[in-house]
């Protein structure tokens, strides 16, 4: 078991340990002719200039909006499906609503940005047919957070719901046979006896959740996003894109990110301390 716990510990370190070695060019003025250690120490200079920048308010205010819209919507909807399919009783059936519900997950999001700017043209466009318009939704600021959470959630929610699936068939049957006898409505048993099964999982996610809070789907924002709606799709992680890659901006990009990692790392701590609190309130 040792042997086997060895091999993700070694990879873990060298792919995500070691890499940090380079954070340090947050603090220099990088040079790849240079390297790391040969870079001018300049301190906490891209940082001051990030805070500085007239698009700092607007990006961290989108990339949380984006994020906390997202787990809040999100986050309830697959204990949701959850418990309701497993009150479905005919395995078959079961099993067919699974499989359309998982299917999103496997659908890659270049496909799936395009499948929205299909659904959402403004000439012929299924959502302009039923709503008898011709608005062009990708052009409205106002649009694209509801955009990106619904699309998330039609992706996202069935695979989703498998960790609480596999939770809720681990339930002993005979709580629910004890229950019956008493004269339990289903609604009661969901009540009383799965959602209570479901609430140590549901807040392990939450913790999981909320420490990538900042993390917002970059590949997403970066293909719906146009120059129209930049007021609310603008976020941190197309900045870190387009200075570090597009710009070569080492330092600086590697600074935003390094500030975005570290409110993640805070916003994990706190929602982990304050979870830790309401479990023992409440939970044990």
């Amino acid at each position: 078991m040792y042997l086997l716990l060895l091999i993700p510990v070694v990879l873990t370190f060298v792919y995500k340990y070691i890499p940090m070695y380079g954070v340090q060019i947050a603090f220099r003025d990088y040079s790849p002719s240079k390297g790391f250690s040969g870079s001018t120490w300049v301190g906490l200079k891209w940082f001051e200039r990030f805070f500085n920048a007239p698009t700092c308010s607007r990006m961290i205010k989108n990339t949380i909006l984006l994020s906390a819209y997202s787990l809040l919507w999100s986050f309830p909807i697959p204990i949701i499906l959850s418990l309701i399919i497993n009150q479905l009783r005919f395995r078959r059936y079961k099993r067919v609503v699974q499989t359309i519900l998982y299917a999103p997950h496997f659908i890659s999001t270049m496909i799936v940005c395009g499948m929205i700017r299909i659904f959402l043209s403004p000439s012929g466009g299924l959502i302009n047919l039923i709503l008898g318009t011709n608005i062009d939704f990708l052009t409205e600021a106002s649009a694209f957070r509801t955009i990106y959470v619904a699309s998330g959630i039609w992706q996202d929610a069935g695979w989703g719901c498998i960790i609480y699936l596999a939770t809720l068939a681990n339930v002993d049957p005979g709580l629910y046979e004890a229950a019956k006898m008493d004269g339990a409505s289903v609604f009661q048993r969901i009540l009383h006896i799965d959602i209570p099964e479901l609430i140590p999982m549901a807040v392990l996610n939450l913790i999981m959740a909320a420490g990538g809070l900042m993390n917002v789907g970059f590949e997403k924002v970066w293909l719906l996003q146009t120059d129209l709606n930049k007021a609310t799709s603008d976020v941190i992680a197309v900045y870190v894109y387009q200075q570090g890659i597009e710009n070569a901006k080492y330092s600086y990009s590697t600074a935003v990110g390094l500030f975005n990692t570290a409110v993640n790392i805070v916003l994990l701590i706190i929602v982990n301390k304050i979870a830790s609190k309401l479990s023992d309130v409440e939970f044990v």
